[in-house]
């Protein structure tokens, strides 16, 4: 699985288009949209929906952040389901430190952080400091999951028999 801020592979260059069309640039956390959507569509269909996107937020209305993936198993290595506990705790109720929701979810420190980390790489978790702790939250009040499943398209260099 990749991430946003290390490779240029298609799930990074989705990402980066959304940030150079403007409405995704470099917000604080209490200026992020309500709602995260994290999607695995083809190219053309995420294509396609930023560009509605764009057109809805600059006639003013909020709308979600994306991250989308066109290979479905990379939303699945993003989405475990010990992240998914943690981003359920952390939404549900603040944890005052990554120590302390790691002894919330009865999960050891540094696989609590590891798995914090990657959620932060996408911009998913964000932390404050607090004097030596840093407490994790998540900037959205929901979180969308969406997988699209299709039949694969032929490519062109396929010859038929």
């Amino acid at each position: 699985m990749s991430t946003p801020s290390n490779n240029h592979d298609e799930t990074t260059a989705e990402i980066d288009t959304e940030t150079e069309a403007g409405f995704l640039e470099d917000v604080s956390a209490a200026d992020q949209p309500s709602t995260l959507r994290i999607t695995a569509r083809s190219g053309e269909a995420h294509k396609q929906d930023a560009i509605e996107r764009a057109e809805r937020w600059e006639a003013g209305e909020e709308v979600p952040r994306v991250i989308n993936f066109q290979n479905p198993s990379d939303l699945r290595a993003l989405l475990t389901d010990r992240r998914i506990e943690l981003l359920q705790s952390v939404m549900s109720e603040k944890a005052g430190s990554i120590r302390q929701l790691a002894d919330r979810v009865d999960r050891d420190v540094k696989s609590v952080h590891d798995d914090l980390q990657v959620l932060a790489d996408y911009d998913i978790v964000n932390f404050e400091q607090d004097g030596r702790a840093k407490r994790p939250f998540v900037p959205y009040e929901q979180i969308e999951v969406s997988l699209e499943i299709s039949p694969p398209k032929p490519s062109d260099d396929t010859t038929a028999v």
